[in-house]
């Protein structure tokens, strides 16, 4: 398996605000914790993503240098970036490194405007030259504007976080309004054939008395009918996934989420569809 969505944090180093006032995330994740936690596990490599810190330049550089040491089995960086600002092309050729496979910006924090701007989807659309993904990162109501962004730069790869953060505890799945309004904008999302889906995430948002696969269910055999077997990764969100079921336990339910899929199609996605949209 690759975890195409692996936290790490120095608060040594970095700083990260967003972090405060969460007692189960303060404190340090390194590398060593959550090899630890995915002991025995069957992840063979990882993707480290960006964790919002305020040095993401250096972040950037920090990552990619653990990634040079095969041990590590870091396979690939997606670094923090701001589309939004002038000199967007010459940050990205400071952290240019063959370990650096894309960018994201967090966008369910910043205005919804954020993304529309000209110059936030020029520089998003650059991208694509330099063979460097976006992941997107949006609230379920922010994801008609994920499909704005997709659609205004078709040559970039666009890899959707945490199948589009449906909100679990309200959501009623199946019968529920709230279901139905996340379904139908992930299938208009995944009618951009630039657009794919990252299955991590959910269990940090689903209520602790219901940590259970039939939870997630309906929402990974969606985004699979969706966005096809072919554009949909695995991501254990570590140490975040501690909100909820945690690493090894969301593992194991992920595992059975794709049973009927025959051995080609979960090997797709556990591990070579990763390998081929991140270039790992």
């Amino acid at each position: 398996m690759i975890d195409t969505h692996q936290h790490l944090i120095y608060p040594d180093r970095f700083s990260y605000r967003w972090a405060e006032g969460i007692p189960a995330l303060s404190g340090a994740f390194p590398l060593s914790d959550y090899q630890k936690a995915a002991d025995g596990c069957g992840i063979t490599g990882t993707v480290f993503m960006e964790v919002d810190v305020g040095e993401s330049s250096d972040e950037a550089r920090f990552f990619c240098e653990l990634a040079e040491e095969s041990e590590n089995r870091i396979l690939g960086v997606i670094a923090a970036a701001r589309p939004e600002q002038d000199g967007f092309e010459q940050y990205l050729d400071d952290t240019a490194h063959p370990k650096l496979k894309g960018i994201r910006r967090v966008l369910h924090t910043q205005p919804d405007e954020l993304s529309q701007s000209p110059i936030f989807r020029d520089n998003v659309a650059r991208l694509a030259k330099r063979d460097l993904t976006f992941d997107l990162c949006v609230l379920q109501r922010q994801l008609g504007i994920a499909s704005e962004l997709a659609r205004a730069c078709p040559e970039t790869t666009f890899v959707l976080d945490h199948c589009g953060v449906p909100e679990i505890a309200a959501n009623d799945a199946l019968g529920g309004e709230r279901f139905r309004n996340w379904s139908e904008r992930i299938r208009a999302l995944a009618a951009a054939p630039n657009v794919c889906c990252k299955i991590s995430g959910l269990c940090a948002y689903a209520a602790s008395n219901v940590q259970e696969t039939a939870t997630f269910v309906p929402y990974v055999e969606t985004v699979l009918e969706a966005f096809g077997v072919e554009r949909c990764v695995w991501g254990g969100d570590w140490p975040v996934c501690n909100l909820g079921a945690g690493l090894p336990k969301w593992i194991g339910m992920s595992r059975e989420m794709v049973q009927a899929l025959t051995p080609d199609e979960q090997h797709a996605v556990f591990t070579a569809n990763a390998q081929q949209i991140y270039h790992l």
